[in-house]
Parts: C-alpha cells; structure tokens; sequence
C-alpha cells in the first residue's frame, strides 16, 4: 500500500517568523511614546525654520538629519522613562498597555535598545549637526530621563513644572541645530513650552486622580485637591497667554501671529476657566486633548508669520 507524504509548506512557518518579528518591532517602537516624540519633533522642526531667514528655509538634509537625531535621543529618553516606571504603569488604566508591563519586552532588552538609539541620535547630532545640539540634546535626555522620572516625579507634586524644562527644549534644539547658537528667540519659544506644560498635564492628572493616588504619585490633585489643581490650570493658563504674546512684544513675530495666539489664548482660557468654575472628567479630557492642537497651531502660526513678514 502506497502512502503518501504530506509536505508542509515553507511558506507559513516564515509568515509565522514575520508576524513575530513585527510585532516585536511594534513592540520597540511602543516604548519611544510616538505620539508624544512626534510633537517633539514637530517643534524642534519649527525651531529650525524659525532660526533661518524668512526669505529662505535651512538646508533640507540638516533638517532632516536634526530632526531624526532628535527623534532618536526623544525615543530613547521614552524607553527608559518605560524601563523606570514599569511597576507604576501597571497599576494605571492609562499605561499598563505598555510593553514592560504586559510582559512583551524585558528589561534588559530595553536598556540595550534606549542605549543603542540615543547613541546613534547623539552621534548624528554631533557628527552631522553640530556639538551644541548634541550636547543639549543629551542635556535634554538627562533631564527628562532621570532628573524628571527618577528625582522629580516621585518626590514633589512641583514634578511637571520643575521638569517641563526638559519638555520645553524641543525649539532650542532646533534652533541650535540651524545657527549653532541659542538666541534670546530660542528662549521665548522654550518659556512658551515651559508655561503650557503644567495646565496640559493637570487637566490630564484631574481625571486621573485616583491612578495616581493608586500609584503613589505626589502629583498635585492628589496631595493638594482637584480644587487648588482647577485653580492652578486657570493661573498657569493666563501666564501662558502673557507668554505668548512676548513673540509680538519683541518684534519676533508680528500681526498673523498676534491674532492666532489672541485667539488660540481665548479658547484655552474659555478651557481652563470652565475647568475652575463648572468642572467636569469630560471637560478635563477635553482640555488635555485641545491644549495640544492649541501647541501645534501655535507653533505653525509662528511658522507661517516668519514666512509671510517677509
């Protein structure tokens, strides 16, 4: 009797083979924080064109090379922010999805991975960039990476505003990758960044109050109320509206700018004033995801008046 075999096609164990290596792929590029790293970026990009002349755009490999340097060290700063706070993800609904806490990456492997991309980053920034944007750069990750994440966060409800310095370099990097220097330009859009920090992430913190509480997190609802922090919102939000027009004041910028950000200012304001006076979760998610559009459409109006004042 004649039998016959049976021939397994080569073809699934390599699909097999892809799909895992896809989806450890995925997996790495989950612990850089895209989301967050893209409006990294984007803002460094606007530093570099705002550092350039208005009747020209800086090189596009420079900006290219800059801007994906940046990327890199910004990834690797996220994977070790990851690789720190992995037990403290857990316990909350908004990051125990992440790869270290579902168990999909160790620990060891994102360390080897947050090393290899912030070396690279760093040594394209300083090999095809310039020392400067290198060094601030690495002046950025250290801020973020540990000063923040390790020191702050735990320590002090002051957490968010003492460490938006770091998340307020983004411009100056890009500025710096351009002129090779730091102008007083380059610290209107750092204090800019700075002051918008804490009112975007409180509104995040009021509506979760409790995970951080769960957390251990001495973030500034849970140590000092959901009233002081409504309060807080409202106040930083009317720095932020002062600082933003300082552009205008200095002669940095002129009317198409001045109107986006009078404008833009409002509507955070009508935001932050509603959160102090008739607060709500809804309201609160509502304010975190505008406060970023308003930071992306701010920035593109400084964009867009540096080209049309010329």
């Amino acid at each position: 009797m004649r039998t016959r075999s049976i021939r397994v096609s080569p073809v699934f164990p390599m699909q097999l083979a892809l799909n895992r290596t896809t989806h450890r792929l995925r997996q790495f590029f989950e612990l850089t924080k895209p989301r967050v790293v893209s409006l990294i970026v984007f803002c460094a990009v606007i530093g570099m064109f705002l550092a350039g002349p208005p009747d020209g755009v800086p090189p596009l490999g420079s900006v290219i090379t800059a801007a994906f340097g940046i990327f890199l060290v910004a990834g690797a700063a996220a994977a070790v922010n990851c690789l720190i706070e992995q037990k403290l993800d857990a316990l909350m609904a908004r990051t125990r999805s992440r790869p270290l806490p579902r168990g999909e990456l160790t620990s060891q492997q994102t360390l080897v991975f947050a090393g290899l991309l912030g070396g690279a980053g760093l040594w394209l920034l300083y090999r095809f960039v310039n020392p400067l944007t290198m060094w601030l750069t690495f002046a950025t990750f250290v801020g973020y990476a540990v000063i923040y994440t390790v020191v702050l966060k735990p320590a002090t409800p002051q957490n968010i505003v003492i460490g938006g310095a770091s998340g307020a370099m983004p411009p100056v990097l890009g500025w710096a990758a351009v002129s090779g220097e730091v102008s007083p330009d380059a610290l209107l859009l750092f204090l800019i960044i700075f002051a918008w920090t804490p009112p975007h992430f409180w509104a995040l913190a009021l509506y979760r109050t409790e995970e951080y509480a769960r957390a251990g997190l001495p973030m500034l609802p849970v140590t000092h109320g959901a009233e002081f922090t409504r309060l807080h919102v409202l106040l930083y939000t009317i720095i932020l509206f002062g600082c933003t027009l300082l552009p205008f004041a200095t002669g940095m910028s002129g009317i198409p700018y001045l109107v986006s950000a009078l404008v833009l200012g409002a509507l955070f304001l009508f935001y932050a004033v509603k959160i102090y006076t008739d607060y709500s979760h809804a309201l609160a998610r509502r304010t975190f995801r505008f406060s970023i559009e308003y930071l992306a459409l701010l920035f593109t109006a400084l964009l867009l008046d540096h080209y049309l004042a010329f």
